[in-house]
């Protein structure tokens, strides 16, 4: 008998219910008996002893489905140690509602923050399997995070579809793509649009240098440029500040901007009197149906999951590299980013076929 948990914590994206899907097909392909238990909502669940038990009913006709079965929370990792209102131990109680299951295994599914829980609670003596998700891609110890390229197709149609429009109107759009402190997503959307400007976190931008290459564009007779910016861009300006000042300069913009890209429309309006329109997709970017690419990914995660669990190896997240499933120790990855550094290839791929990143 083997006994299981799942949970799925922080952001949704659409490929959470197949990578579920793998785990347990994996296991359930491979021994006799076997019990699945979900807990709701991510770690809430998990503290407060919400869960349920999972049949083979549960995971059929779920690879093609977005969301999580689940349900799923944010509980931010910096807050774990601290009690809630009621004075209870977020942290015994989840050892506690874990070993009251009898659990041979926690399976969890997250990004960053879920992960720092998942090494935590590893730490704390629990069995622990960390799958990666984010439509952010910014996981260390895996070249690839499933959700991420669902998101890329998402963001991609949206600058599409601005396309026509913007050539149309002869107008300067910018799409605001997600990604607060990294900008794979903004970066492999923009490129797969056609984007002219690409504005990303890892890389502070100048407003002249973009503002330039607006400029550019219309001498050379184009007369309409697209802007993919992630929604952490940041300019070279407040780049410089320290941690105090910078959050007061945000909070300041915060009251003069929805988001950054109104900030940019609005520095761009004020140096050319162009006329700048903002498309802001949002949500939209994680939801919908996973991709096929990332059906297959999901698949392979947790199929390579279901593998350490019938070897009892405990502890790690199951990533891929190079092409392969790959076992990472949680103590390896935990709290760390992978971010898109400014020799990444893809930025000199990118610059050499006229991409402006602001810089």
């Amino acid at each position: 008998m083997k006994r299981i948990g799942l949970l799925t914590s922080g952001g949704d994206c659409q490929a959470l219910n197949a990578t579920m899907r793998g785990v347990v097909k994996g296991l359930s392909h491979n021994i006799d008996d076997l019990e699945v238990y979900g807990f709701m909502n991510g770690y809430k669940g998990l503290i407060y002893g919400d869960y349920r038990m999972l049949t083979a009913k549960d995971f059929s006709g779920i690879l093609t489905r977005g969301g999580t079965i689940l349900g799923t929370s944010r509980q931010p990792f910096k807050l774990m140690r601290t009690p809630d209102d009621n004075g209870l131990d977020k942290v015994e109680a989840m050892k506690q509602n874990y070993h009251k299951l009898n659990l041979d295994c926690l399976v969890i599914l997250g990004g960053n923050g879920t992960q720092k829980t998942a090494n935590l609670l590893r730490e704390e003596g629990l069995n622990i399997i960390h799958l990666p998700k984010t439509i952010d891609n910014d996981i260390w110890g895996t070249d690839m995070t499933f959700g991420f390229y669902s998101a890329v197709n998402i963001a991609t149609e949206a600058i599409d579809c601005i396309h026509t429009t913007a050539s149309s109107h002869n107008r300067v759009f910018i799409v605001e793509v997600m990604g607060h402190k990294v900008g794979w997503l903004t970066l492999y959307a923009g490129i797969a649009s056609g984007a002219d400007v690409i504005l990303i976190p890892e890389i502070p931008y100048d407003i002249d240098k973009v503002v330039g290459a607006i400029e550019r564009r219309k001498r050379n007779g184009s007369g309409f440029t697209i802007l993919a910016v992630a929604e952490g861009a940041i300019s070279k300006e407040d780049a410089q500040l320290g941690k105090k000042e910078l959050k007061k300069k945000m909070e300041e913009d915060r009251k003069l901007y929805p988001s950054v890209s109104y900030k940019v429309a609005k520095e761009i309006e004020d140096r050319t009197g162009m006329e700048i329109r903002v498309t802001v997709p949002g949500h939209t970017q994680r939801g919908g149906s996973p991709c096929p690419y990332d059906r297959v990914l999901s698949t392979r995660l947790g199929s390579a999951a279901a593998k350490l669990i019938l070897n009892d190896e405990y502890g790690y997240m199951v990533g891929l590299i190079n092409g392969k499933t790959k076992k990472v120790p949680l103590e390896e990855c935990a709290g760390k980013l992978k971010v898109v550094t400014p020799d990444a290839q893809e930025i000199k791929d990118a610059k050499r076929i006229g991409i402006s990143f602001g810089d």
